[in-house]
């Protein structure tokens, strides 16, 4: 065998060398690793700094000839084994045997490829991104990690990191055909390597990019993506999995709680929520918790609704598997969890997936459709099989790796209308020449349809704010296909009545009943959510009027109105107790609202019913097993507007009835007279009057009978005292 002479067929030709010099060839395999040339066995490396690098072949040591630029070239007569290691000399280090990264096949394969393209790769983060493997060769196991990105229209692309300097010269990637995709395997690199793709874009710029399926970062201000192993979590939710399975959501108990972590208290991270948080929510009688986005963003202020790292939990508040096991902690306490997710636009930093090869790539290119100005974002280009792909695949992968129970999808208004926010010539009509972007409903239908048949039992929920039909229908009846949306016209309505003095509530009174005439056109969240108590609109306890004891009144009627409406509720972290000040990310919830200070005892009634609400709900079926049907509701007394009065009774599958008598006014009713659809004895289940909720305590009966007086339209009636400004829920005996 010889090393030292080298036929001019070892050598690298000169074109392809000077792109490999400059980091802008696709095929950087066809030239380093172990070639068969002109009959013999060539190997080439590059190993920049290497001051001396031999190859072991068999038994062999053989001397490899640095031809300069750090390329390192073995020629041997004939033909030779496949496997062989390098051994590497760097100044003033002991040698070192490594693997050559240009030796391996691809490993990303024919079919991941061709799913890819059809958009249709359901795992997309085992084939993309930086996966650990271990590989068996002739010579042992060899472990590092597997390099992925799509970068179609980048000249040329290298893996830089902790591990070379951030020099985009020693790891070059190949093109795999015509795919888009970029990839290579590099012995030795394992979990916690810092990393990031080096992008030779089409004008010969560079750009060094974070990995758009990062499994982990680094957290912010740094734009580093991490390598991360397969998890080896060991999950304790096997029951709720299974048992998540044969439950219908839509008709089942939900009361969520919004959480921000960061801010639920001040430096708040998973580790705090898992030891504090699951208590809370048990104590207070939740049965979800909706957390805003946890997926990595660079800019806190945006409470994580501009997204630059799809795959990852942001580094800021732990690392994956401590958001692992905090979702299993409110799984083993029978707590479900949701995550806001946001498909609808990204952020235009530039170490993200902003023109990510140089080109709009992940956005659409023409700025009409690419681009949400409001935000100062990119708009995600839906018609495109890759970028469908990345997000459904996303959406899975939350669901998969970290056992979620519900998607939030934000901003679907934004992503349904080409027109939204957006000035005449400010966007193009669709084919049809109209304003719906059926490239968006595509993609929507695609994801709910795909995570519904994947994961039975997740709920999608959408904030949806326009008269869309059929947002919560299934996507064979060309619905959007989500579980829930939010229903943002109730949450208006309620919010603009409540804060009327109640003299002037009379003349409102289709504002609060308007509600229940399009109750069950969808499958609705009662929200008071982050957004109603930020920028300038105060908290809720603010937009109530009158006096503390007037805007703790107004508090409880306002919940025991919501709890006893059609549809499921949804109350931002703060509000379960009536928090004075609106919410400011960077500071804690204020705790003080429930300390020992006079006056405070108004706001820890609130909690206290709150806490009631929500044991009560979860136990009286008629409260949500007919949620989404017009059987499950029937009107009293819809329409006493001269006293601020509504009654309605809700029924559940089982037959059973709770009746709500609720009073917005100002003047109680001493006796007030109500039709009963049924003779029998009322018991009394919440008054959110009641002295223990910081009320005026007007003694009121804990069972009521009916009487053989005709009213309302029915045979039986009752006789009732009804409060000023406070709701009552009674259920039917038997």
């Amino acid at each position: 065998m010889t090393g030292h002479n080298l036929s001019p067929e070892a050598l690298i030709p000169e074109h392809d060398r000077t792109r490999l010099l400059q980091c802008k060839h696709h095929a950087p395999h066809d030239f380093y690793g172990r070639h068969l040339v002109a009959g013999n066995t060539v190997v080439r490396t590059r190993l920049l700094g290497a001051t001396d690098v031999q190859l072991l072949i068999h038994n062999d040591m053989i001397q490899m000839v640095d031809t300069g630029d750090d390329i390192w070239i073995a020629e041997l007569d004939g033909e030779h084994a496949s496997d062989y290691r390098l051994r590497v000399t760097y100044p003033e280090a002991e040698p070192q045997i490594i693997a050559d990264p240009y030796y391996f096949l691809p490993s990303v394969g024919s079919l991941d490829l061709h799913l890819i393209g059809e958009g249709r790769h359901e795992r997309l983060w085992e084939a993309l991104g930086a996966n650990v493997k271990t590989y068996t060769t002739d010579l042992g196991q060899v472990t590092g990690t597997a390099f992925a990105v799509w970068a179609p229209n980048a000249r040329g692309v290298a893996v830089v990191g902790d591990f070379c300097g951030w020099n985009p010269n020693q790891y070059p990637m190949r093109s795999l055909g015509s795919t888009g995709v970029w990839e290579i395997f590099i012995p030795g690199i394992t979990d916690g390597a810092h990393y990031k793709f080096a992008v030779q874009t089409a004008d010969g710029g560079r750009k060094d990019k974070a990995d758009p399926l990062a499994k982990a970062t680094v957290a912010p201000p740094e734009t580093v993506s991490v390598v991360a192993a397969p998890s080896e979590y060991e999950w304790r939710d096997a029951d709720w999995m299974q048992k998540r399975q044969g439950i219908d959501p839509t008709n089942s108990p939900m009361s969520v709680y919004e959480c921000h972590v960061g801010s639920w208290k001040q430096d708040a991270d998973y580790n705090t929520l898992r030891e504090e948080l699951v208590p809370y929510l048990v104590e207070n009688g939740f049965t979800h918790v909706e957390f805003l986005p946890v997926a990595e963003h660079p800019f806190g202020g945006s409470w994580g609704y501009q997204v630059t790292g799809y795959y990852a939990p942001t580094a800021r508040w732990g690392t994956p598997d401590e958001f692992r096991a905090l979702v299993d902690e409110l799984h083993a306490h029978n707590i479900g969890v949701i995550v806001d997710w946001v498909p609808a636009h990204f952020p235009k930093d530039d170490f993200a997936l902003a023109r990510f090869d140089g080109t709009a790539l992940y956005e659409h290119p023409d700025w009409r459709r690419g681009e949400q100005k409001d935000w100062g974002t990119y708009v995600f280009d839906f018609g495109r099989n890759e970028v469908r792909n990345f997000l459904v695949a996303n959406a899975l992968y939350w669901c998969e790796e970290f056992h979620l129970d519900g998607l939030r999808v934000d901003a679907v208004a934004s992503m349904l209308y080409l027109d939204y926010s957006r000035e005449p010539g400010e966007w193009l009509p669709n084919q049809y020449g109209g304003r719906e972007h059926w490239d968006a409903v595509q993609f929507l239908q695609e994801m709910n349809a795909t995570v519904h048949r994947t994961h039975p039992g997740v709920v999608t929920v959408a904030e949806e704010s326009t008269a869309w039909p059929g947002v919560t229908a299934l996507t064979e009846s060309d619905g959007l296909g989500f579980s829930l949306k939010w229903n943002m016209g109730w949450m208006n309505d309620t919010l603009e009545y409540f804060s009327l003095d109640p003299v002037h509530r009379s003349y409102h009174h289709n504002e609060i009943t308007f509600s229940l005439v399009y109750a069950f056109s969808e499958k609705y969240v009662l929200p008071f959510s982050h957004d109603e108590v930020v920028h300038g609109k105060g908290s809720l306890w603010t937009r109530m009027p009158g006096d503390d004891w007037n805007k703790a009144a107004g508090l409880r009627a306002l919940y025991g109105y919501m709890f006893s409406h059609p549809g499921k509720q949804l109350l931002f972290m703060g509000c379960e107790w009536g928090q004075t000040t609106e919410w400011d990310e960077a500071h804690s919830i204020n705790w003080d609202n429930i300390g020992d200070s006079w006056g405070h005892e108004y706001h820890r009634g609130i909690q206290r019913l709150v806490r009631d609400l929500n044991l009560v709900y979860r136990d009286t079926p008629a409260l949500f097993s007919q949620d989404n049907t017009p059987m499950g509701f029937q009107w009293i007394k819809g329409d006493d507007a001269q006293h601020n009065i509504l009654s309605y009774i809700r029924w559940g599958a089982d037959g059973s009835a709770v009746l709500a008598v609720v009073n917005l006014s100002g003047a109680s009713q001493p006796n007030y007279r109500l039709g009963s659809p049924k003779a029998g004895t009322w018991d009394l289940l919440i008054n959110t009057d009641a002295g223990i909720y910081g009320g005026a305590d007007n003694p009121l009966a804990g069972e009521v009978h009916t009487e053989p007086t005709a009213w309302d339209q029915f045979d039986q009636s009752l006789n009732l005292h009804i409060p000023a400004m406070s709701v009552q829920l009674y259920k039917l005996r038997g």
